[in-house]
C-alpha cells in the first residue's frame, strides 16, 4: 500500500523531514533556554522550570488529541469550550457524589462524547471541520453557562487536587501524564497500521481511500480522541484551578493549536508527530514564561505568540515547497 507506505517509520540513520523538524525546533528551544537564562537568572532556578513542564503538560494534553485530528486533515477549535464544559459536569459530578472517580468518570465521558459528536458532523453530514468545529465551539459555551447558572464550584478533595497541583518524586503528576499520553500516542500513530492510516487519510484522502483505508472510521476515531484528550485535560485544569466556572478554558483552544503549529504539524494534514507537538508546547510556554520573568506587559504578549505562530506555519509552507508537496 504506497499511501502508508510513505509513512512508514524510518530504520538505522535515516532521518525523515519530520524528524529533522523536531531536532530544528529542540535547538530553537535550547537557545530560547540560553538567551532566557542570561536576561532572567530566576529562570534556570528549580521552581521555575517544574512550573514550566506543569504548564507545558497541560497544553500538550489537550494538543495532542488535536495533533492527531490535523494529521487526519481535520481541525477541532471546539477543544477549549470542551475542557469548560467537561470540567463542570466533573465538578458538580464530583460534588453532587462525593466520589471523585464518578467525576473523573464524568468529565472524561463529557469530553469524549462531544468529541464523537464532532466527528460525526464531520464525516456523516459532511460539514466543513471549521464550521462544525467552530458551531460547537458556541454551542458549548451557551450549555456550559446554562449548566453553570452563574456559579462556580470550588473545594476538591485533595486527593483530587493532586492530580493538578501534586508532585511525585519532586516531579509535578501532570508531567508523568504527559509522558504517558506521548509515549503510547507515538507508538499508535508511528509504529501501527491505524496510525499510518491516519497519516494517510491526510496527506492524500482520495489516494487512502482508493487504498482501501476506512476514512471514515479514522476520521471519527481522531475527534474522539480529540474530545477525550480535552476531558483528560480538563480533569488536570481542574484539579489545579480547584474551581469550575462558566467561562474557564477559553484561552486554551488558541495556546493547543500554537502548540501544534510550532511543533510542526502541518495545517495540510499528514506530516507531524506528537513529539514535535511536545516541543511545540514547551517552546511556546517557555516563550510566555520568559516574558512574565522579564515583565513585558500582557498586551504585547499575545501578539508575539501570533508572530511565533505565523512564522511557524510560514516555516512549514516553505518546507512542503522545497518537498515539491
Amino acid at each position: 500500500m504506497n499511501t502508508l507506505a510513505h509513512h512508514a517509520p524510518h530504520t538505522g540513520l535515516q532521518i525523515s523531514p519530520e524528524q529533522k523538524a523536531v531536532l530544528m525546533r529542540l535547538m530553537v528551544l535550547g537557545l530560547l533556554g540560553l538567551a532566557l537564562s542570561m536576561a532572567a537568572p530566576a529562570f534556570l532556578t528549580a521552581p521555575n522550570l517544574l512550573n514550566v513542564l506543569r504548564q507545558a503538560s497541560l497544553m500538550f494534553l489537550l494538543a495532542s488529541g488535536l495533533t492527531m485530528v490535523i494529521l487526519c486533515g481535520g481541525l477541532d477549535l471546539s477543544i477549549g469550550a470542551n475542557v469548560a464544559l467537561s470540567a463542570c459536569v466533573a465538578a458538580s459530578t464530583m460534588k453532587g457524589t462525593d466520589s471523585i472517580w464518578l467525576g473523573c468518570l464524568a468529565g472524561a465521558a463529557c469530553g469524549l462524547s462531544i468529541g464523537l459528536l464532532n466527528g460525526f458532523m464531520v464525516t456523516l453530514l459532511r460539514i466543513p471541520p471549521f464550521i462544525a468545529t467552530y458551531g460547537m465551539l458556541w454551542i458549548l459555551h451557551g450549555v456550559t453557562y446554562w449548566y453553570m447558572h452563574g456559579e462556580t464550584i470550588h473545594g476538591f478533595p485533595p486527593a483530587f487536587r493532586a492530580l493538578g497541583s501534586g508532585y511525585w518524586g519532586g516531579v509535578p503528576i501532570p508531567v508523568y501524564l504527559m509522558a504517558v499520553v506521548l509515549l503510547a500516542g507515538t507508538v499508535v500513530t508511528q509504529y501501527t497500521t491505524w496510525g499510518q492510516e491516519v497519516y494517510a487519510t491526510g496527506a492524500n484522502t482520495e489516494a487512502a481511500a482508493l487504498s482501501g483505508v476506512p476514512v471514515f472510521s479514522r476520521r471519527l476515531a481522531v475527534y474522539a480522541a480529540s474530545g477525550l484528550m480535552a476531558g483528560l485535560a480538563s480533569l488536570v485544569f481542574l484539579a489545579r484551578l480547584n474551581s469550575a466556572e462558566g467561562d474557564m478554558g477559553e484561552a486554551l483552544t488558541l495556546q493547543a493549536i500554537a502548540a501544534v503549529l510550532i511543533g510542526g504539524t502541518s495545517l495540510f494534514g499528514g506530516t507531524g508527530t506528537l513529539l514535535g507537538t511536545l516541543v511545540g508546547a514547551l517552546i511556546l510556554t517557555v516563550v510566555l514564561n520568559g516574558m512574565n520573568q522579564l515583565s513585558v506587559s500582557a498586551n504585547w504578549q499575545p501578539l508575539i505568540t501570533g508572530v511565533i505562530v505565523i512564522l511557524s506555519v510560514l516555516s512549514d509552507a516553505v518546507a512542503r515547497k522545497r518537498r515539491g508537496g
